[in-house]
C-alpha cells in the first residue's frame, strides 16, 4: 500500500508563503491521483487541490485558486502544494491523500482511500 507523509507546515504571517510536501513510499505511485485537503477546528474537511496521476490535470477550490499550486514529481515520489498570499482563514491541518486513478481528479474526500497524518499550517500575525 502507498504511504504518504506530509511536511512543510509552520507559522507564517498573512501574505506569506509555504510549500508543503507529500512524500510517498510503496509501489506504483505514478498510477495514483493525489489530493490535498485541510481541516480547521469546527469545520468540515475540505478539498484544496488535486492532481491526476499524469500530472496534467489539476483542480482547485475557489478559495485558493490563483494562490495555491499543486504539482508532482513522480521521479522524486513527491507531491507539492505551493501556497502563496496566505490568509488567516487558510489556517488548518493539511492532509494529502491518494487514490488509484488516471484521468481527472477529485477534491471529494470520500473518493480517497489512503491518507497521511497531516501537517499544521498557521497563518497569523
Amino acid at each position: 500500500q502507498l504511504r504518504v507523509v506530509e511536511s512543510g507546515g509552520g507559522l507564517v504571517q498573512p501574505g506569506g508563503s509555504l510549500r508543503l510536501s507529500c512524500a510517498a513510499s510503496g509501489f506504483s505511485f505514478r498510477y495514483y491521483n493525489i489530493g490535498w485537503f485541510r481541516q480547521a477546528p469546527g469545520k468540515e474537511r475540505e478539498g484544496v487541490a488535486c492532481i491526476d496521476s499524469r500530472g496534467g490535470i489539476t483542480n482547485y477550490a475557489d478559495s485558493v485558486k490563483g494562490r495555491f499550486t499543486i504539482s508532482r514529481d513522480n521521479a522524486k515520489i513527491t507531491v507539492y502544494l505551493q501556497m502563496n498570499s496566505l490568509k488567516p482563514e487558510d489556517t488548518a491541518n493539511y492532509y494529502c491523500a491518494t487514490v488509484r486513478g488516471d484521468y481527472s481528479c477529485s477534491r471529494y474526500a470520500h473518493d480517497y482511500d489512503n491518507w497521511g497524518q497531516g501537517t499544521q499550517v498557521t497563518v497569523s500575525s
